[in-house]
């Protein structure tokens, strides 16, 4: 069959995926890795909140309260006050005038790509943007212009260069899950203002981590209202599932109204979305989880840039650690398992040719002597000069 012959190119460029059963545990950023007790370094659960015994039982008593599921679509009978109130304190939450909850992220940045614009719009896109803001452009209708990857020049060009569409709508994220750098979000708001363009940010890996109570990168940078449309989700450092966008009172009840994904899906189950509610509040009240997650993450970056690693980020929980080559990233994950730590290769198509990596994210729960661990194991394998880190790419 096809998909057979397909299946073998991919082991050949080492492209090939399968999964691994994690148990993640509540002590100290560790997990079971099929059944092997390893540091966890992978995972999206920033602030450790997926654990959080608060938002566990907030779950609970939802669940006996209201039932395991939802029963309906939103508009039908999956409506209830908990999802209700978990709108309003997401809108409090982000400083915006409302907000409305999807199932995931994913799907958020699909309903409102596929509802705000359309034949004869326009969307500049950042090169570095999530699949989902990608397949979201696609499905769009409208004209879709790729700038260079948090590039204010370039997109001031493609700016310049499109013009007589109905809307144009600059489309970026905040935080950049594969490199953990910033979107440069001031430039891209003075560009905005300058060409009449509206303002779309996925703040999913941002939500929970940056700014004073971890609004996000509106508050990181000091913008509070200049954003039309925030996405972002409740699967990261929220801990829980599901996805949101906050804005206008307009531009939410347009959603509600017109968004595909939104009208013909099952709502999220009350368990969940009172688990979101509680880990929000968690987010508003502990700000040393954030501190605590900064300061490690640049000591990190630091360290293995000196050690001679070409890494990404350094302002977030997300360090990449360039390879190059596929079976690079894959050796190095591997030699970072025999050290037990579980990091694993993110290679084409998630991040483009030539810049395969490992993605190391850090969480609240992880301590001094975990880093510690991680920069003796990235140490060692330097040292050991395997074949795991291309040496021809730049170092720093």
């Amino acid at each position: 069959m096809i998909w057979e012959q397909e299946l073998a190119a991919l082991k050949e460029k080492g492209l090939y995926r399968k999964l691994r059963s994690v148990e993640t545990l509540n002590d100290d950023g560790q997990a079971l890795v099929n059944g092997q007790k390893m540091l966890m370094f992978a995972s999206n659960n920033y602030l450790g909140l997926a654990q959080d015994q608060r938002v566990i039982e907030a779950s609970i008593q939802a669940t006996e309260r209201f039932g395991a599921g939802s029963t309906g679509s939103r508009l039908t009978t999956g409506h209830s006050i908990i999802h209700e109130a978990l709108e309003g304190k997401l809108a409090q939450f982000k400083q915006t005038e409302a907000a409305i909850v999807l199932n995931t992220g994913y799907m958020a940045n699909m309903a409102v790509l596929t509802t705000i614009v359309g034949e004869g719009d326009l969307i500049l896109s950042d090169a570095g943007n999530h699949a989902s803001i990608i397949d979201g452009c696609r499905l769009s209708r409208a004209k879709t212009v790729i700038y260079s990857h948090a590039d204010l020049d370039d997109l001031e060009l493609k700016l310049q260069g499109h013009q007589g569409f109905k809307k144009t709508l600059i489309v970026t994220d905040g935080v950049f899950s594969m490199d953990g750098d910033i979107a440069p979000l001031p430039g891209i708001v003075n560009l905005a203002k300058r060409y009449g363009a509206l303002i779309m940010m996925d703040d999913a890996h941002a939500t929970g981590v940056l700014g004073k109570d971890g609004r996000g990168t509106s508050e990181h940078f000091g913008l509070k209202g200049k954003v039309d449309i925030e996405m972002g989700t409740l699967s990261k450092a929220i801990g829980v599932e599901g996805g949101f966008v906050a804005g206008s009172r307009s531009l939410i009840d347009y959603l509600l109204n017109k968004a595909r994904p939104f009208i013909f899906s099952t709502a999220l189950s009350p368990g969940v979305v009172a688990g979101a509610s509680a880990a929000v509040d968690i987010i508003m009240t502990e700000p040393e989880r954030r501190v605590r997650l900064q300061n490690m993450s640049r000591h990190l970056y630091e360290e293995l840039t000196s050690l001679g690693y070409t890494v990404t980020g350094g302002e977030t929980p997300i360090l990449g650690i360039i390879c190059g080559k596929p079976e690079q990233a894959t050796l190095l994950s591997k030699e970072l398992h025999k050290h037990g730590i579980y990091a694993p290769a993110i290679r084409p198509p998630t991040v483009p040719d030539g810049t395969s990596r490992i993605r190391l994210t850090l969480m609240s729960q992880h301590r001094e002597r975990h880093i510690d661990h991680v920069i003796s194991a990235f140490k060692a394998i330097r040292a050991n000069d395997t074949d795991s880190v291309d040496k021809t790419l730049p170092i720093g």
